[in-house]
């Protein structure tokens, strides 16, 4: 086991959960950072912390910002969660959310002295959110490498995008081969209080395609 530390944006959902199994089956010492911005349901939040628990990351911390204030998304305002597929960037898209993310997860790795920092971003099976394809990734790097301590001091922390070109089906079994189990997550936008799914958002459907075409049993828990 190496004392390298690393930071992972830990949302409670089922990719992020994926990357932080994998990073501690690297022996990176973990810890785990969840964002509290004012989504629809403290279920994700309370899968985040549930997930960091059980697999061990060495600390869990959850950051509130109020997109509230800004709105803009299904999310974070009052507008209805799309049950059908749509085209173009859903409503469900959150302005500036991985944005904030990666920013605080930055921060926060700089403060620690972390060498990393992941996110579970995925460009294959996904809504199309611009936030999470290679590009927005690509261009947050260069950020970093000029807009840190660390980094302009010679040991920039490194950003790392494990799922980011893998199918849900693949990260699935990543998953199950690191023994996760992904009871303990919540991905849907609408989870009821106790973290059941409504089984008819997009991010139910991405998620019930993956586990049927990896041919895995999905036991997600529907309302």
């Amino acid at each position: 086991m190496s004392n390298e530390r690393a930071v992972v944006l830990l949302s409670g959902g089922l990719d992020s959960a994926t990357v932080l199994a994998a990073a501690l089956d690297r022996g990176l010492v973990c810890h785990s950072l969840a964002l509290d911005y004012g989504q629809r349901h403290r279920a994700e939040l309370d899968a985040a912390e549930r997930v960091a628990r059980s697999l061990g990351a060495a600390d869990h911390r959850v950051v509130k910002v109020d997109l509230r204030a800004i709105g803009g998304s299904a999310l974070t305002a009052d507008i209805d969660v799309p049950e059908q597929a749509g085209t173009g960037i859903p409503v469900t898209y959150v302005p500036a959310r991985n944005t904030l993310l990666l920013a605080l997860g930055l921060g926060f790795a700089e403060t620690i002295e972390a060498s990393r920092l992941l996110i579970g971003v995925n460009a294959v099976d996904y809504s199309g959110y611009p936030d999470c394809r290679p590009a927005f990734i690509a261009a947050f790097r260069d950020l970093a490498r000029v807009a840190t301590r660390s980094a302009v001091e010679g040991t920039p922390v490194e950003i790392e995008t494990p799922l980011i070109h893998l199918s849900k089906a693949q990260i699935i079994l990543l998953g199950m081969h690191l023994g996760l189990d992904y009871r303990l997550t919540v991905s849907c936008y609408q989870a009821d209080a106790d973290g059941r799914a409504c089984g008819r958002c997009d991010s139910c459907r991405i998620r019930r395609e993956g586990f049927a075409t990896a041919g895995v049993p999905d036991l997600t828990r529907y309302t």
